[in-house]
This record gives C-alpha cells, structure tokens and sequence, in this order.
C-alpha cells in the first residue's frame, strides 16, 4: 500500500516538473501569469480610487461607473475578437500587442487630465486585455500538450486571476493612501514591460496558431451588433437616474440584440456560434459565471463608496475593510479543485450559488448602516462562493465542449463575466443615485443578488451539471 502511494506521489512530482521543465514553458508560465493578474486586478483595484477620483475630476456617480465599465465593456465585447486576431496573426504577436496596448493605455490614465479622457484610455485599456487574455489562453494551450499539465497550468493561471481579484481593494487601498490614485495605473507599465521582455523569449517556432485558423473570416457586422447591443444597455442603465427611462435607447438595445442574435445565427463564420448554447453545460455555466460576476463586481462598487462617501473611511481603512470578502477568495481559489473532486461539479457550483445568496440576503436583513462588524459578517461567504464558481465552472465548460470549440468557448466564458461585471456596476450605481441614499441602494441591490444567485443555482443543479458530470466521469476513465 504505501509503495502505491509512493508512485502516486512520484506521478505528480513528475507531472509537476512537466509543467514548467523547458525554458520555453518557463517564460510562458511568467508571462501568461503576470498579465492575467494584471488584467484581473484593474478590474478590483480600480474600485478603491473612485472617491479620490470623483473628487480630482469632478466625476459624479454615472461617470464612476463609466471609469469601471469602460474597461469591462470594451473587454468583454472585443474578447471573441481578439481570439480570432490571434488564430490568424498567432497568438505570440496579437499577445505582444496587446500587452504594448494596456502599456500606453495604463500611462494615459495615470495622466488623464480629466473624466472624458480618463475613460477613454480605460476603454483602450480593456481593448488591449482583449487582445492578450484569449492569445495567453492559446499559448497555455499549444504550450502543453497533455491534459492534466495543461489542466494544472490553467488551474494555476485561473487561481492566481482570484488572487489578484481579491488584493486588488487592499493593494488600491494602499496606493492611493500613500501615493494617490494616478499610481494604480503606473504600477501596471513595468510589470508589462517585464510580460513583454518575457514573451519575446519564446520562439517563434511553436504552432501557436490553430489548425485551419488563417481561413477565418472576421466577423465584422456581429462585433458591430454586439458593441452596440451592450453599449445602449449600459448607458440606458447608467443614465436613468440624470435621464429618466429612455425608450429609444432600450428600443435600441433590443433591436441590436435581436439582430446579433440573428447575424450569429446565419453566418457560416460566426463570431459566437449560437448552436453553443444548445450544450446545457454550456449555457448553464455562461449564466452562472454571468450572475457570480454581475453580483460580485457590484458590490465591490457599492461597498467602496459606502465605506468612502457615507462612513467617511480612508482608502487605506477601506482596503483593510475588505478583507472579509477578499480573503476567502485565494483560499477557495486553491480548495476548487479538490472541493470539485470531493462533491462533483453539480453539488459544488449549486451549493456555491446558495451559499452566495445567503451571503446577500444577510447583508440586505443587515442594512448596509449598521456597524461595520456586523456589516462584515455575511462577507466572507460571498466571497468564498465566488471563489469557487469560477475555477469549477471554467473546469466544467471546458470539459464539456469539443476539443476544436474550446478556444471560442473559453473565450464566451471569459466575455459573459465581463458582461457581467458591467452589469452589476451599471445597475448597483443606478441604484445607488435613484435612492437617493446609500445604504438603502445597497439594500435593495443585495436583494436582487441574493434571488439571482438562487436561480444561477436552480439553473445549474437541474439544466447544466448531469451532463458534465456525465462528461467528467467518462474523461476519468480515459485518464484511467
């Protein structure tokens, strides 16, 4: 017995040095990892300056949102985009580009003279994460080649992403503590200085790009559809409490939408093929990750400017105050993979979504006004089920869809979150102005988090898991 515990343990050293045994694997691993975590984090550290940055520019709650959306938006609607830009320009390139686009856009805000300017180089800004999160993701891919050290590898890229999410409130805090708000955005140019001098050490000979790629054809009139359906959305959400309810803009919004929809379906070439979602798995993961992220970026939007504009908390103390929501996250980031091993991805995600509801509905029996100790309470378990959804549903999609469909699929995933974090920021903040009040913003928000997480994990446990446990149980016994 204890010689068959000793193979199995010299199996994982060895599947171990596998993964990170040539240079060339090396210098992925550092790169791919380095501009993940910078990618992710501008989407929580950002959320720490919005009080400093309101007070500078003169930005009114509409126009903070904006600052975060900017960059999820145009992220998320140029992400399928950039998949294809680095199957027909390979990946090592469009990465390289990317990455030199989120350089100079990172400079341009730190001195963006005003919001409007500010805003625009937060959209650059996600064009260029755009660019190099898919392309990173095909490097992992062609880079190892067997599954379990392409597995460990995305686990470890995936885990590293909730490590930064959730040091991004107290690195920000801290940055704009000591130094302002403009040096969130400086400390992004010499770590991608240092992503790029990596990458240019990986050589060109690798097939990075995928089979058949140069024949794909760019998907033009549904990256336009797609931009304007989530573009209206968000300003009709956005701009209701300056503007009313604008029925234009969400006649607007729906005929976009409606024509996306159709364009995608009829293309030989779509951008997102439609037949996707018919895979229960597939969409049951796209909706669950929607609604993980639609609730958890909302509330880090809100809570900052609780903590900063009502409770009259330093950047600096509003850092420290997160810490009941961001330290569960890098904890259940490293346990999902055991935890989906233990319980299977049917109990784990649905029992995440409901843990997650009861995290919001204890925040909204609460009330966003009483002490900060008992405002901190139901924290933790938000963010410990966000923590877990990601890395087991990302597990559970890409297991489920064809080998030659996992490019796009990973990259719908990736575009759904982003959706949904722009979202969640969109309609938090709406909320927020409508009420005129704060705290009763936030407790209507937490409400509406709390049912939505009920039914991701309605959806999950009876359209999307029997499928992909079915899936997973035949992948162990080809493994085997």
């Amino acid at each position: 017995m204890n010689g068959g515990i000793d193979n199995r343990s010299d199996k994982r050293n060895s599947n171990s040095n596998r993964i990170v045994g040539t240079a060339q694997q090396r210098w992925v691993l550092l790169a791919t990892c380095l501009s993940y975590v910078i990618v992710i984090l501008d989407t929580s550290i950002v959320n720490l300056a919005l009080e400093r940055i309101g007070l500078d520019l003169a930005g009114s709650v509409s126009g903070l949102q904006w600052v975060l959306n900017a960059y999820t938006l145009t992220f998320a609607s140029l992400l399928l985009t950039g998949g294809t830009l680095g199957d027909r320009l390979g990946a090592r390139n469009v990465y390289i580009a990317g990455l030199a686009c989120f350089t100079v856009a990172s400079a341009l805000c730190a001195c963006a003279p005003g919001l409007p300017m500010l805003i625009a180089a937060r959209s650059l800004q996600g064009g260029g994460a755009a660019l190099l999160v898919p392309a990173s993701m095909t490097l992992i891919s062609h880079t190892w080649t067997g599954s379990r050290e392409r597995a460990a590898v995305f686990g470890l890229w995936a885990g590293l992403g909730g490590i930064a999410m959730a040091s991004g409130p107290l690195l920000g805090g801290i940055l704009v503590g000591f130094t302002g708000w403009r040096s969130i955005f400086l400390a992004n140019v010499p770590i991608c200085l240092a992503a790029v001098v990596l990458t240019l050490r990986v050589g060109h000979a690798a097939p990075f790009a995928r089979d058949g790629a140069a024949a794909r054809k760019f998907d033009f009139a549904g990256q336009a559809a797609g931009i304007a359906a989530l573009g209206l959305l968000n300003v009709l959400v956005i701009d209701v409490p300056a503007y009313g309810w604008q029925p234009p803009l969400a006649a607007g919004a729906l005929a976009a939408g409606v024509i996306f929809v159709v364009i995608e379906t009829v293309r030989a070439q779509p951008m997102l093929p439609m037949n996707l979602f018919r895979q229960p798995v597939f969409a049951g993961g796209v909706f669950v990750s929607m609604v993980s992220a639609f609730t958890f970026y909302g509330l880090l939007f809100e809570l900052s400017l609780l903590l900063q504009r009502q409770q009259g908390y330093t950047p600096m103390q509003a850092g420290l105050a997160f810490l009941p929501l961001t330290l569960p996250v890098p904890v259940g980031s490293l346990l999902s993979k055991r935890a989906l091993g233990w319980l299977g991805a049917k109990r784990l995600v649905t029992g995440a979504c409901l843990l997650s509801a009861a995290g919001f509905l204890g925040l909204a029996g609460v009330g966003a006004a009483a002490p900060y100790a008992l405002l901190a309470l139901p924290l933790p378990a938000i963010g410990l089920a966000a923590s877990l959804i990601t890395p087991a549903t990302t597990a559970t999609l890409m297991s489920a869809v064809e080998d030659r469909r996992a490019g796009i699929a990973a990259g719908v995933l990736n575009a759904a979150r982003q959706v949904g974090a722009a979202l969640g920021v969109a309609w938090c903040g709406t909320l927020l102005s409508t009420s005129h009040a704060i705290a009763r913003g936030m407790h209507m928000s937490a409400m509406v988090a709390g049912a939505l997480s009920i039914a991701a994990a309605v959806v999950w446990w009876h359209g999307a898991a029997e499928r992909a446990a079915a899936r997973q149980s035949m992948g162990r016994r080809v493994n085997d």
